[in-house]
């Protein structure tokens, strides 16, 4: 199993053969998109990977409708192959792609996904954020998931404040990697965690290891650039070997 970092909270993962995308973002700016112009926050990071050169994706995983999570032109590029499991209410933001395999899932809802790899289970959870893409439309949902395939789990945190939703995905079975987000707290902090809450809502669902992402990408709060990825590491000084990855195109590969 393998999961790199290409920026932002776009984690592409090789599940023992199962390539999976989470919330893919790969163009120079995000925001609402004008013929020839998208009108928002730019890149400032290049995405590791651009679409050409990613592997046939069999899944993408949608946290919830904000623009730097669910971006329209990015999921265009996709055929009619790639399955996506979305949060609900945001099918609709799919219409003019592809995309045709959608699945909507609420809280605590379970997806067997078939793929020609094999299969996998996906879970939904609740996690502390809101999914409105524009003013007006705050019923959009908003999910963190559990992925799982030959005993192994993985968390994709999507967006999240602190909340004990994660103590709730604890059992005797192990997590391997839990891929949290850390940046965009100041003074967003109602509805992104700071790197030790990450740390610390890893820890209650008993992740094994954990990927730092939603940093480093876009200037979307005002922390310093690098301040996230710092504590992040500080608040796992005891424990280094926990951390998945730090950079932008680095890839982590799970022990055996």
């Amino acid at each position: 199993m393998t999961a790199a970092w290409l920026g932002h909270s776009t984690v592409l993962l090789n599940f023992f053969g199962i390539t999976i995308l989470t919330d893919p973002v790969l163009f120079p700016r995000i925001g609402i998109r004008l013929p020839f112009l998208t009108i928002g926050p730019k890149r400032l990071t290049h995405p590791a990977l651009t679409f050409r050169e990613l592997p046939p994706i069999d899944l993408v995983l949608l946290s919830h409708a904000h623009f730097d999570h669910l971006d329209t032109r990015t999921l265009h590029r996709f055929g009619k192959r790639t399955q996506v499991v979305t949060a609900p209410r945001t099918r609709d933001l799919l219409r003019w792609t592809r995309l045709r395999q959608i699945t909507e899932l609420g809280w605590n809802e379970t997806r067997a996904v078939q793929t020609a790899a094999g299969d996998l289970v996906v879970k939904a959870f609740r996690v502390q954020h809101w999914g409105a893409r524009l003013q007006y439309d705050e019923y959009r949902g908003y999910n963190g998931y559990v992925i799982e395939r030959q005993g192994r789990r993985v968390i994709f945190a999507g967006d999240t404040a602190l909340t004990n939703s994660f103590a709730g995905l604890r059992d005797d079975r192990p997590c391997d990697l839990a891929i949290m987000g850390i940046g965009a707290y100041e003074p967003w902090i109602r509805s992104h965690c700071t790197p030790e809450q990450a740390v610390a809502m890893a820890d209650d669902a008993g992740a094994r290891f954990i990927q730092p992402v939603h940093h480093q990408t876009f200037k979307l709060s005002f922390e310093p650039f690098r301040e996230p990825i710092e504590r992040f590491t500080a608040a796992l000084q005891n424990s280094p070997e926990r951390i998945a990855l730090r950079e932008i195109g680095e890839t982590f590969v799970l022990p055996a």
